[in-house]
């Protein structure tokens, strides 16, 4: 394992294919391709029309548990279990999320899986790919220029400049921008007021972006989001400004899906990228629902632990796509579970068994939680050399216990050799096991009702608590009607609890929610719970600090 070169170093000496042979072998005529360069392709919406009489595939959903340091691999995984089905005779297709610049010049690096289970060309998807994320950008703040340029010109609409709520985006961690005011330096610079930034990946263009099932269905969405109330407390939507057709204009390319590769030619679609502890977590339904009728399975994935974006993706992505899961597949490392049963970084080399059974609550709720959505699991683990046969008999008994199957992956090393376990495995219990899938909840019930059932079953809670100032949201919500929409949670990955220091299963806990939001484009109510920022922040030492390039143009410390 540790003689695998670097990440950048095998995406560069992958061997391509032409993106137009990747699309052929795929079933996507050339005619619905626009070609970004050699490798990149965004695919027509058309392609849906033309299969729609074809039956879906099986659509596998991989998830984890919460992350630790220690790293678990999810998207790595991803990956490589679709390229193990290509190598069993099973025709597949990777579906997952754009990364963003944030986290990318922040703390994770890159966001394009590792060692031998990537997706290439690694840098262009890494930095800014085909543009969607800056597109969303664009339209976002051009809402946001024409909501101030409306109140600068006199404001015919009674817009409470105290409650405006459309923010401004940047896809960068900047700290600096959560809290801003704009409109200083004279009449002609407009009308002072407080303002912010948010990450772009936390805008509701990027929701409504993934959540659209076409340009019709985007533009409606668009028109419905909410910028803005007047003094009497009345709702301004983008309609009302009458810049929703602009905004549709600046995303009628970022709409249609990217086709590019895996390092071993099987097709990925990548296509969205809302952060999972502030937004839904899940890449485009229109990407899924392409996958589904070009491939025999299709492998997509949700952001963070199964309690966000597993969770997301089974009660608003499924519910609006018409989504059955088939199977949901867990990732975990028997060092991340050893950190969730309290053993620092340093030391998780060395094998405590203790630790690790503390550790696998972490992994067992997040099984139960899997299955209170009536879909079938598998639990990958990938293996380190350190893991010892003694940790990996006792985390086989535990999860025979939960009669849920695990399968070792080794798709980091091996790419999809390494991932043929476990593909055969979800084979089998897929055509075993029918999904009997559920939503976990009405989203006609009332909006505590609706929180509670994710806290509860889902976090473990004891129950809820809200601030005074959630509580009058709650009461506006209703009254405007809006509150028969599904639950977006923003709450911490580190843990199932909104205390990021609390790991493993905690138990004895309640959430608290501090401000929900109606996001009416999208179609979900966030609600904000603990420390949750929707401006990440730099740690002490960037990313962005390690990595070079040469006067050739090749880039290092890019991963």
């Amino acid at each position: 394992m540790n003689n695998v070169p670097s990440d950048i170093e095998i995406a560069k000496n992958a061997k391509m294919k032409p993106i137009i042979e990747v699309a052929k072998e795929s079933d996507i005529m050339e005619d619905e391709l626009e070609l970004y360069g050699k490798y990149k392709a965004k695919i027509s919406l058309d392609v849906l029309d033309r299969l729609k009489d074809k039956p879906d595939g099986k659509l596998v959903l991989v998830t984890a548990i919460n992350p630790t340091p220690a790293g678990e691999g999810k998207t790595t995984t991803n990956i490589g279990l679709s390229m193990g089905f290509n190598k069993i005779g099973k025709k597949a297709i990777t579906t997952l999320r754009e990364p963003s610049l944030g986290p990318c010049f922040g703390i994770k690096g890159g966001a394009a899986g590792g060692g031998y289970s990537q997706v290439v060309p690694m840098e262009d998807i890494n930095l800014h790919f085909t543009g969607d994320i800056h597109a969303i950008t664009t339209a976002h703040n051009l809402l946001a220029a024409l909501l101030d340029n409306h109140i600068h010109q006199g404001n015919k609409l009674n817009i409470d400049t105290r409650k405006v709520v459309w923010k401004r985006v940047l896809d960068m961690n900047d700290r600096a921008l959560r809290n801003i005011v704009v409109g200083l330096g004279g009449k002609g610079n407009g009308v002072p007021r407080e303002d912010g930034f948010d990450i772009t990946v936390a805008s509701e263009i990027m929701a409504i972006l993934c959540l659209a099932t076409s340009l019709k269905d985007l533009k409606e969405r668009l028109g419905r989001m909410i910028v803005a109330y007047t003094y009497d407390n009345k709702p301004i939507i983008c309609d009302d400004l009458e810049a929703t057709s602009s905004l549709a204009i600046l995303l009628k390319e970022a709409i249609k899906p990217n086709l590019v590769q895996t390092v071993e030619n099987t097709p990925a679609i990548i296509h969205g990228g809302p952060f999972a502890n502030i937004a839904h977590g899940c890449n485009s339904i229109m990407a899924t629902k392409i996958a589904l009728k070009l491939g025999d399975y299709t492998i997509t994935e949700a952001g963070f632990g199964a309690d966000l974006g597993a969770e997301k993706f089974f009660n608003i992505k499924s519910r609006y796509a018409n989504l059955k899961p088939d199977c949901g597949v867990i990732v975990a490392t028997i060092r991340a579970l050893k950190s969730h049963g309290g053993v620092r970084k340093a030391q998780l080399n060395e094998e405590n068994l203790e630790a690790l059974e503390n550790g696998y609550k972490n992994l067992q709720k997040h099984i139960e939680n899997t299955k209170k959505f009536g879909v079938p699991v598998v639990v990958a683990i990938n293996k380190f050399p350190t893991d010892t046969d003694k940790e990996l008999e006792l985390l086989y008994a535990k999860c025979n216990e939960e009669d849920v199957p695990v399968v070792i992956s080794k798709v980091w090393e091996n790419g999809g050799e390494g991932g043929i376990d476990l593909a055969k495995k979800v084979v089998e219990i897929v055509e075993s096991k029918p999904t009997q899938f559920r939503p976990l909840y009405d989203e006609k019930e009332s909006i505590k009702d609706k929180i509670a059932k994710i806290a509860k079953e889902i976090y473990g809670a004891d129950g809820v608590e809200y601030t005074k100032k959630c509580m009058k949201q709650i009461k506006e919500i209703e009254d405007l009607g809006y509150d028969k929409l599904p639950i977006c949670m923003a709450k911490t990955q580190s843990s199932l609890s909104d205390d990021p220091s609390l790991k493993g299963r905690p138990e004895g806990f309640k959430i608290t929610v501090r401000e929900i939001k109606p996001s009416n484009g999208a179609g979900f109510l966030v609600a904000l719970t603990g420390n949750i920022m929707t401006m990440p922040g730099l740690p002490k030492v960037p990313a962005a600090n390690n990595m070079d390039i040469s006067d050739y143009g090749e880039i290092s410390g890019l991963f």
